[in-house]
């Protein structure tokens, strides 16, 4: 099972990079306007679970408390800003690899034409609605990184840990512990992990592909650079496959 946004891995790569914070930032800031907005315009996180779920991976990635706050104040409407529409495209990637493109625009026409080209000059092109997303599965996935974890716990412990709190599924890739469960289970399998004395990196709401498609070592390095250039247009905040890692 794999719940991965491509996107994650390319901004936490890029956060190593000074240059491109704000670029991450600015998405983040988009996020949480759009959070703010669709609570109804509660700038309160403890009122507003997917404000809080964003603020966190947000302040995950360093975003400066002060851009946090000017971002919610656009949503609650204290501050002024652009007019924004959530998106969602579904394409195909090199190999055939399903993809869902998620994000957040301030022009819509503009966007689908940027998403278009990025595909078609990257081994990919669009598809029709429905034509991928009955291939993915919405699910909570919480990740959490062993090594920080105070104790030490064994591979074993934490599986049967998250198993005890509800997950529904687990994964290890390397030193990261994925956590799936039911979206409407997220938020109190996350509280209850926490409880436990358990680190969370992030929580969120994700596509995860049914199947995975194993594709070419050459195929992999293409659709990764697609990734990227995905990753570089300001509206794309998610990009979802079936590519088997």
């Amino acid at each position: 099972m794999s719940g991965h946004s491509h996107a994650k891995t390319v901004m936490a790569t890029k956060m190593a990079n000074d240059a491109k914070k704000g670029k991450v930032y600015s998405k983040y800031g988009r996020l949480i306007t759009i959070a703010v907005k669709e609570g109804g315009g509660s700038g309160d996180p403890e009122k507003n679970s997917k404000l809080k779920a964003v603020i966190e991976q947000a302040k995950a990635m360093n975003m400066p408390k002060e851009n946090i706050e000017r971002a919610i104040k656009k949503g609650t409407g204290e501050l002024a800003g652009e007019s924004l529409e959530e998106v969602s495209y579904e394409g195909f990637g090199p190999g055939g690899i399903a993809l869902i493109i998620e994000g957040i625009s301030d022009n819509t026409n503009r966007t689908l034409g940027e998403i278009k080209s990025i595909l078609n000059q990257n081994n990919g092109k669009m598809a029709g609605e429905g034509a991928v997303r009955w291939m993915f599965e919405r699910k909570g996935v919480i990740i959490i990184n062993s090594k920080l974890q105070i104790p030490n716990y064994k591979n074993e412990e934490l599986e049967m840990l998250a198993i005890e709190c509800g997950a529904d599924d687990v994964r290890w890739d390397g030193d990261k512990f994925d956590i799936y469960t039911k979206p409407e289970d997220l938020e109190k399998i996350k509280k209850t992990v926490e409880q436990k004395g358990i680190k969370t990196d992030s929580a969120s709401l994700d596509f995860v592909a049914k199947e995975e498609v194993a594709i070419s070592e050459k195929e992999k390095a293409q659709a990764q650079t697609l990734f990227e250039a995905l990753d570089e247009n300001d509206a794309v905040n998610e990009i979802y496959s079936n590519l088997k890692n």
